[in-house]
């Protein structure tokens, strides 16, 4: 036995290469961010910094603004994306079943160590700091003495200072007494409430939730669905059966965010519902004791490479929200996701109401790439492999072919042609070292009422896996074509390659296409 396969690398990293500058490519790294726009991260010129910095998804949070204030944001990323020719992925996040203190008279409430105070279902008192109104009534049925209660502001911060821990003293009819365990003062016109382990009665898409997907949704033909709070596998497949009402989201991918202990009893079938994972730290950090956090992360991003769907993580560079740079903790945390195999790092406060959002998606992006010089692809190769065991799906075997190809010859790219956006995810599983250009070739759907061309949401949706780089093929050359070459859309992918600099002269290039029924990986090499 190897002793070195523990290492992170298969040779010491030389000291030299740390010093090195990082130097700057055109795909700023293989992992993907996701961005939350809206306060401070709306006008054209801010969302085009951002794109340009490498964001790839822009996140919708509707637990603060309404629709028509986020379809100001939404049509300004548009015009963003037109002139600066970078694609992004849209991505509503539900507000769900979340707890949350009003405070109306938006009054700072400041609160003392050891005193009382109640949490009460009557919204028509004032906030103060003896009384806390709650938009929830039923909290006093599912807590008992000695629960432990979190109050912070939106995205707790974690600091001390900003957010609260209580202690459930009595229970007194609708109302909940608790002590305050830490001072702190409380600012804003909303926080969120925790009950750390406790199961709320609440339904995971609340009508709210439906109304908003079914109007500012549908309009946008939203390309994913972060359903917070996902408790279930049952709560995916009644989000997926009311996406199914609507024919324009029938294609919108469901992202299950794990935010509680009770996702992660039922982690797995969540996982096999779901198209994808968010795990949402900032509240498993509440509701996890602080040193189960890291070993919840490894498991559960493993369990999503393992099945090739995107693992999300949150809360990383929360300091950035109004600091330049990123605490040691923090920038070694990003590094630590992508080695661990996350997707994309899905950033909150930090774009949206941060002081630095164009910088902060700019840093993430290059602790990613660094980290990614270093990803153990070879061990990472075979650990897929071997789960996936044998026999391998014909799909499945020639994505780890191709994979394993481009290793051998060391091409630039894996160029794959693909209608449905899977093959080019299964390649992209095997998280080869090279960037996966996946050309999505449109496919032309008819019915008796309209044409109409499907293959953006394909390509969009490839922007949150890793190493995933999407381009939208011409129409009227179609994937599986009979003549086995399929020039015309080869070479616009090439010559894309080319004029993004991914792609020089005598460069290797793997192509994994479909010729009638076959599907054909072939290895090219380009002349000058």
């Amino acid at each position: 036995m190897h002793h070195s396969n523990h290492l992170l690398l298969e040779e010491p990293i030389r000291m030299a290469t740390i010093l090195e500058p990082s130097k700057a490519s055109f795909f700023p790294a293989m992992a993907k961010i996701v961005g939350t726009l809206g306060s401070r991260s709306r006008s054209v010129d801010l969302i085009s910094d951002c794109l340009k910095a490498g964001l790839t998804v822009g996140r919708f949070d509707f637990s603060l603004g309404d629709a028509e204030y986020h379809q100001g944001t939404l049509e300004n990323l548009k015009t963003a994306i037109k002139s600066t020719k970078k694609l992004c992925a849209v991505m509503l996040d539900t507000v769900g079943p979340e707890l949350q203190v009003v405070n109306k008279a938006e009054k700072a409430i400041t609160l003392k160590a050891d005193e009382n105070v109640t949490l009460t279902p009557d919204r028509g008192q004032g906030a103060s700091n003896g009384i806390l109104p709650i938009n929830f009534a039923g909290l006093a049925k599912a807590v008992k003495k000695g629960d432990t209660i979190f109050i912070g502001q939106y995205l707790f911060t974690g600091s001390e200072t900003t957010s609260v821990w209580l202690e459930v003293n009595k229970v007194k009819g609708n109302d909940v007494v608790c002590v305050v365990k830490n001072a702190a003062t409380l600012a804003g016109s909303l926080f969120t409430l925790h009950a750390s382990q406790i199961r709320i009665e609440l339904p995971t898409l609340s009508d709210k939730d439906k109304q908003i997907i079914s109007t500012w949704g549908v309009q946008n033909k939203i390309d994913f669905l972060s359903l917070s709070y996902t408790r279930h596998a049952e709560d995916v497949r009644e989000a997926r059966n009311f996406l199914s009402k609507h024919a324009d989201l029938s294609q919108t991918q469901i992202f299950a965010k794990i935010e509680n202990v009770e996702g992660l009893t039922h982690f797995d079938e969540i996982l096999k519902e779901a198209d994808g994972i968010i795990l949402s730290r900032g509240n498993l950090g509440v509701d996890l004791p602080p040193e189960k956090v890291f070993l919840f992360q490894k498991s559960a991003v493993y369990k999503c490479n393992m099945a090739g769907k995107p693992a999300v993580v949150t809360r990383v560079v929360d300091s950035m929200t109004d600091n330049l740079r990123p605490t040691r903790a923090e920038a070694t945390d990003v590094a630590n996701a992508v080695l661990d195999g996350c997707d994309a790092i899905l950033l909150g406060a930090e774009t949206l109401r941060g002081l630095y959002p164009v910088e902060t998606i700019s840093t993430v992006g290059k602790i990613c790439a660094e980290a990614e010089k270093v990803f153990n692809q070879d061990q990472y190769f075979k650990r897929t492999v071997k789960y996936v065991g044998e026999p391998m799906s014909h799909l499945e075997s020639i994505a780890s072919s191709a994979v394993r190809a481009a290793l051998k010859v060391k091409a630039s790219v894996i160029i794959c042609f693909t209608s449905s956006g899977k093959a080019a995810r299964l390649i992209a599983k095997y998280r080869p070292t090279m960037p996966v250009l996946s050309v999505v070739i449109p496919r032309l759907k008819t019915n008796q009422l309209k044409w109409n061309f499907s293959g953006a949401f394909e390509a969009r949706q490839s922007l949150i896996v890793r190493g995933l780089f999407p381009l939208l093929a011409d129409p009227r050359h179609p994937a599986e074509s009979t003549n086995a070459t399929n020039e015309s859309v080869l070479k616009v992918a090439l010559d894309h390659g080319k004029a993004s600099g991914v792609i020089k002269s005598h460069d290797r290039v793997v192509v994994c296409q479909k010729v009638g029924d076959a599907s054909v990986v072939k290895i090219i090499e380009l002349e000058d």
